[in-house]
């Protein structure tokens, strides 16, 4: 039996899919009047101006007027701020203001900064239109191998992740945008990215309780609005070894809408990860499972023959019984509440002109918030500052190696021979390096590699950048190298511009101070150059418990 118009707007309400241009592409009409697909994600590909992001919001926002929908589209973002900030400003195009990210912000000691900084940012994505943020990151960073966390983590610590998380939620809701805290119940504990691969978190349910679910549990004590779930196998909850938690009915409904009682919208993460896309039966079968698991929102991101894909089969799996209207319209009064919660009516969403005054004005209160929470993230792990007196200083940076799909930029990308992709125009190292400029008057930036010739002048003094050395361990090979057989007396910071377990991996004499940033934002790089030349006290305080182990 053919389904009715009535039935295939329900489904529709049940996706959440993305699309490729900074207009509204044919693709996007589409998914809209076709397939009434009543949410978008917004990725940084559709991003390049603050005008610009409204102007495109808003042609979505009328295309589905005009098709019919009942209500406005649930607008999302990647929002973490940090590494993950797709409404934020980049080398490239002025967009939103850049925060700090989860670690960073937690480095702070101050939750209220999370609060403070996510309101921001939130009054900012409200002005053009956008109303659901995927974040806070409710993950508990346990594993320092974690390729897809890390640094988006506000700690290895579960009281801690709850605080600053529920303080961002809080923040985000007061901005008028719609929360969604992930990756339900934990990506923290494992070294796989559900981009590239399926993790599988050996714990007990008694360990889940203590670690992965704290955050979650004090979040949705505090009412918020939606959980992200993620791509990974917990067997204590699934019970094999081959379902992630997002295709879970055991995770899902028995317990998050069971157990912990959260009676929000429950989105999935993107299913054109490899986790779920590599499984049998790819996105389009993990559409249907999702949403027989329990899942409000089914997030596909990318592909328009995967969003064809999930809906026709999402189509043949309420022809044959196999989902259930009535179900999907009980679940869909819960989409329907977010919307009518974030993005109102239409006069609400159509009548909310452009003001460019009123943004320029905010983005210039929001900037000197974000430098003094970024001023208070630096932390000095171990030594004294200042050490560099006069004369040349020598900034090292490594050529970048992509170990975060999630992060990954893809400006100045490059294949190794060995196959590895490596960034040797990162901008935000180039930034930093004119940021020490400023600060000495004679300054060489070197870029480095596994086979970097240690035989140079390195001057007075060394600032010896590394990224994720800890798993990239050829930059403290390097690092070794420069110290003990090119630098006798010279003095050397070593900045850690992503997760800090690298400064601590290995005992490297000749160091003086080692200075954490907890992330390479161009923003997270100034404050940890004031820092550096003494400009600032550093008051940060390290968000993950590491073992020292640099002689000092």
């Amino acid at each position: 039996m053919d389904l009715s118009d009535e039935e295939k707007r329900e489904i529709g309400q049940h996706f959440v899919f993305g699309f490729h241009g900074y207009e509204i592409s044919e693709d996007a009409k589409e998914l809209i009047k076709k397939y009434h697909v009543g949410n978008i994600i917004l990725m940084k590909r559709n991003v390049q101006s603050v005008k610009q992001v409204h102007t495109l919001v808003q042609s979505l926002q009328q295309c589905a007027r005009d098709a019919g929908h009942r209500h406005p589209l649930m607008i999302g973002i990647d929002q973490e701020n940090g590494l993950v900030s797709a409404f934020s400003s980049t080398a490239k195009y002025q967009a939103g203001t850049q925060f700090p990210g989860a670690m960073a912000i937690a480095a702070t000691g101050d939750s209220e900064y999370a609060r403070k900084c996510s309101s921001a940012s939130a009054r900012e994505m409200k002005a053009v239109g956008i109303n659901w943020s995927y974040s806070p990151v409710g993950d508990v960073n346990s594993d320092p191998q974690n390729p897809v966390i890390g640094v988006r983590s506000f700690g290895d610590a579960p009281a801690e992740v709850a605080r600053f998380a529920k303080a961002v939620g809080d923040g985000l809701t007061q901005g008028g945008v719609a929360p969604s805290a992930k990756h339900f119940p934990g990506h923290g504990d494992t070294n796989i990215d559900s981009h590239l691969g399926l993790p599988i978190i050996n714990k007990s349910r008694t360990e889940l309780d203590q670690t992965e679910l704290k955050p979650f549990k004090d979040l949705i004590d505090a009412g918020v609005a939606s959980i992200m779930t993620g791509h990974m196998v917990i067997q204590a909850l699934t019970g094999d070894d081959e379902t992630p938690a997002s295709l879970s009915r055991a995770v899902t409904t028995t317990l998050l809408r069971g157990d912990l009682q959260f009676e929000g919208v429950v989105v999935t993460d993107c299913l054109e990860m490899n986790a779920v896309k590599e499984r049998q039966g790819g996105v389009p079968r993990g559409a249907v499972e999702a949403l027989a698991a329990g899942a409000d929102v089914v997030m596909v991101c990318h592909t328009m023959a995967f969003h064809r894909g999930a809906m026709e089969a999402t189509y043949k799996a309420v022809q044959t019984g196999e989902l259930q209207m009535d179900e999907l319209r009980k679940s869909g009064d819960r989409i329907t509440a977010l919307k009518r919660k974030f993005a109102g009516t239409w006069d609400d969403v159509l009548g909310n002109p452009f003001d460019e005054k009123a943004m320029n004005a905010l983005q210039a209160t929001n900037k000197k918030l974000s430098e003094e929470a970024y001023a208070k993230s630096t932390a000095l792990i171990s030594g004294s500052l200042p050490v560099f007196s006069s004369g040349k200083i020598v900034v090292m940076t490594p050529v970048v190696e992509s170990l975060n799909a999630a992060v990954d930029d893809a400006e100045g990308l490059q294949r190794t021979e060995k196959g590895h992709i490596r960034n040797t125009a990162a901008p935000y190292y180039m930034s930093f390096a004119e940021s020490v400029g400023r600060r000495a008057a004679d300054v060489e930036h070197l870029i480095y590699a596994d086979d970097f010739d240690c035989r140079r002048d390195f001057g007075k003094g060394l600032i010896f950048v590394t990224r994720n050395a800890d798993r990239s361990t050829w930059q403290l090979d390097v690092l070794e190298r420069v110290a003990t057989q090119a630098l006798t007396g010279v003095p050397i910071v070593v900045l850690a511009s992503c997760a800090p377990y690298e400064l601590f991996s290995r005992r490297v004499l000749g160091v003086q101070a080692c200075v954490a940033s907890f992330e390479y934002t161009s923003e997270a790089l100034e404050a940890a150059a004031n820092v550096i030349f003494n400009e600032v006290p550093p008051v940060g305080e390290s968000p993950v418990g590491i073992n020292m182990s640099f002689d000092l």
